[in-house]
């Protein structure tokens, strides 16, 4: 199963078999993985499971979430836009949804 994070400004992000909403401590390191999918108050990671190469980086990692913007979970596809301190994404896996889909 593939996963996709996109950042809708300008396309950057991820894709690949690993999806966690990581929490934080107050003091800044891992707490624990919570889902995998968004979850408000958690950041995203998405990417390879296991090193791609040495050369890239093998994950995107986001800011916390900090609004769900828009769901859709059918047959087909699970997609979620949200909004982190910085930025729009989109987080998805199975097909993108079409444009009538997402109306």
């Amino acid at each position: 199963m593939a996963f996709h994070l996109r950042r809708i400004t300008d396309g950057a992000g991820d894709s690949g078999a690993r999806s966690e909403a990581l929490s934080w401590k107050e003091d800044g390191k891992l707490d624990k993985v919570v889902d995998y999918k968004p979850t408000v108050g958690c950041s995203m990671l998405v990417g390879s499971i296991t090193a791609r190469s040495y050369s890239a980086n093998d994950y995107w990692l986001t800011t916390p979430v900090t609004e769900i913007l828009e769901t859709i979970e059918n047959e087909d596809t699970t997609y979620y836009k949200f909004r982190t301190g910085n930025s729009v994404y989109e987080w998805w896996n199975g097909s993108y949804p079409s444009e009538t889909s997402k109306n």
